[in-house]
Order: C-alpha cells, then sequence, then structure tokens
C-alpha cells in the first residue's frame, strides 16, 4: 500500500465549512506539524481565493476541501411542503425563510479553475465523486487529492479515479456525512470496522474521522490502519476556529447530545439536538442544497440572537472532550 506522508503529525484539522475553519486554524495547524483544510464551502471562487492567499501569507502547508454538487433531482413539491410546514415557526421570530434554489452547483467549475491556475498542496473532495476530467486536472497542477468516503461501496467508487487517499468518515463524525448519494441513509458503521473494510477492499491509504477525541480514539485508528487521523470538534473551541458564540456554549454544555438530522439542510448531518429539529426532523425531506437555503434565514436570526434551539450546532459524538486553547496545543494533546 501506497503511503501519504501526509504530515509530520498524524491529527489532521478537518474542514469545517460555515465559519469554524479559520485561515488562522489552517495556519496554526500548519504550524504544530499537523495539516488544516480551507473549507470551500458555501464560499464563493472570489472568496476562496482570498481564504488561500491569507493562508499562503502564513504558510504553504494547506489543503483545500470542495463540496461536489449533488446533481440528483430533488423532490420541490417536498421541500416546498416543508417550507410552508416550519414557516409559522419562523415567523413567529419575526423571520422570512429563505427560497429554495434549485440549481446551485457551490461555484464548483469556477473553484476547480482557481485550483488549477494556483493549486493547494492538497485538495480534499465531499459529498460525491468529482468528474474525472476535473480530477486529472487538479492532479496534473500539482495537487494531492482524497476523496471522503462513508461505506466500502463508496471506497470501491473512488477507488476507480485513483486518488492519493481516501478520507474514511464515520457515523460519530459531527456536520454532514459525505454520503455521496443523499438520498440514501448514511451507514452506521463505527470507525474501526469501516477502516478495516475501507483497507481490505481498496489499497488506497486512508484518514480516518468522525468521533476521534482522545490519545486513544487517534490510537485505536492508527493501529486499524489509518495513516492520520482528521478531527473537526476537538477543534471547535479553539482560540483560531470561527465558531459562533452560541454554538460554543452548546458544544461546552454538558447537557447537550448530538443526533442525525435534515432538518436544516435536507442532507443528514449530526449535531447539537435542539428544539427545531425535535419539532421537524421526522419528515423533513430530502434536499440538499434547496433546504439549506430555506433555513439559511432563521439559522442566521438564530446565530444574531443567541439562539440555540434554531440553529444548527453541528458537533461530533466527542463533545464532552472539546476544550479552548491554542490549536496546537490541542493537536498536541490528541496525539497517542
Amino acid at each position: 500500500m501506497a503511503r501519504l506522508s501526509i504530515a509530520p503529525v498524524p491529527v489532521l484539522a478537518a474542514p469545517m465549512a460555515g465559519g469554524p475553519t479559520t485561515t488562522a486554524l489552517v495556519a496554526a495547524a500548519a504550524g504544530a506539524g499537523s495539516l488544516g483544510f480551507v473549507a470551500a464551502g458555501y464560499r464563493t471562487a472570489e472568496q476562496l481565493a482570498a481564504d488561500v492567499a491569507a493562508v499562503r501569507r502564513e504558510t504553504g502547508v494547506f489543503g483545500v476541501n470542495l463540496f461536489v454538487p449533488d446533481r440528483s433531482p430533488v423532490d420541490h413539491e417536498a421541500v416546498l411542503a416543508y417550507r410552508d410546514r416550519i414557516a409559522p415557526e419562523a415567523a413567529r421570530l419575526g423571520v422570512e425563510l429563505g427560497e429554495p434554489r434549485w440549481e446551485d452547483d457551490d461555484d464548483w467549475a469556477a473553484k476547480v479553475d482557481l485550483l488549477v491556475r494556483d493549486p493547494a498542496p492538497w485538495v480534499t473532495f465531499t459529498f460525491g465523486l468529482p468528474d474525472g476530467a476535473d480530477l486529472e486536472r487538479l492532479r496534473r497542477a500539482g495537487s494531492r487529492l482524497l476523496v471522503t468516503v462513508t461505506d466500502v461501496e463508496e471506497a470501491r467508487a473512488a477507488a476507480h479515479l485513483d486518488p492519493d487517499g481516501l478520507v474514511v468518515q464515520a457515523a460519530a463524525a459531527g456536520g454532514h456525512r459525505g454520503t455521496f448519494d443523499q438520498h440514501r441513509d448514511p451507514g452506521t458503521d463505527p470507525l474501526i470496522s469501516l477502516i478495516a473494510g475501507v483497507r481490505a477492499a481498496t489499497d488506497l491509504p486512508v484518514v480516518a474521522a468522525g468521533g476521534l477525541a482522545t490519545p486513544a480514539d487517534v490510537a485505536g485508528a492508527l493501529a486499524a490502519g489509518a495513516e492520520a487521523v482528521q478531527v473537526g470538534t476537538a477543534l471547535l473551541l479553539a482560540d483560531e476556529a470561527g465558531t459562533r458564540p452560541t454554538h460554543r456554549r452548546a458544544v461546552a454544555d454538558p447537557a447537550s447530545t448530538t443526533v442525525t438530522m435534515r432538518a436544516f439542510t435536507g442532507r443528514v448531518a449530526r449535531g447539537i439536538r435542539n428544539s427545531f429539529s425535535d419539532v421537524y426532523d421526522a419528515g423533513a425531506p430530502v434536499g440538499y442544497p434547496a433546504v439549506h437555503h430555506v433555513t439559511a434565514p432563521l439559522r442566521r436570526w438564530a446565530a444574531e440572537h443567541d439562539d440555540p434551539q434554531h440553529l444548527h450546532l453541528w458537533s461530533g459524538t466527542g463533545l464532552r472532550h472539546a476544550r479552548p486553547g491554542p490549536a496546537a496545543d490541542l493537536i498536541a494533546a490528541l496525539v497517542p
């Protein structure tokens, strides 16, 4: 099996789109001998270019994570019915919901063009398989490539594109699952079993992700055959993270528990249970990113008004172990 030799410190900083991952966090990870990833999701190509330039001013050691567009059809009637269902809740708070965007590829082509012109050392993909031609363009530009998978079937499909390695994401991970088909409920295999299955099915190196919160967790993943691990929840409270104050308090609250939900975005994600997920998750439609755009004004209002009950509080199962402090210290503390 080929090796990635991805970083001297095998605990990497996961990309956390929507705010928690900042350029300062990516730079801090590099300074700790690790590797951080610029979270390109929800950013325009122009914003991504500015992020990459800011990171380059601090370090040349970084990656960029891209959302692969989901081309599968979305049930328009179901999404609009869901909008009608949650509208009274939003109106009670004085919020007008957003309109669904049926065609939103997260500025994919422009981002690929940018990274071909200005290559990053590493590019990772989530939510699906990138087009082979785009992958080859990035490879020729000099980037090393990792594809996120959530089960053995996805790993086999990704292996046909010959990436440098796989990010194997288990159900304990916070935020969105990287499942290729959003219409399918993701698997629930524990991380160690998932690593073993993927390594048996492919000869690609593995970066493990999902629920890694202690040195013992990291040691277990490495012993199972992962070359490195990727942590997100463990860095949500880092000094350099852009995690909202409301989100920080929820992560630190000993009463918080996590569940998987579609209620906020239409795609399965793990976050801290709140009243919105309790009431509206049952029957929430498959429909990312259309549902994401519908609920965006509500979530923005919640962040501005310190309301944890209407905010997507993405977090993995390891939230009990999240601690504040410099990212370099938090990463070092996880090395077995």
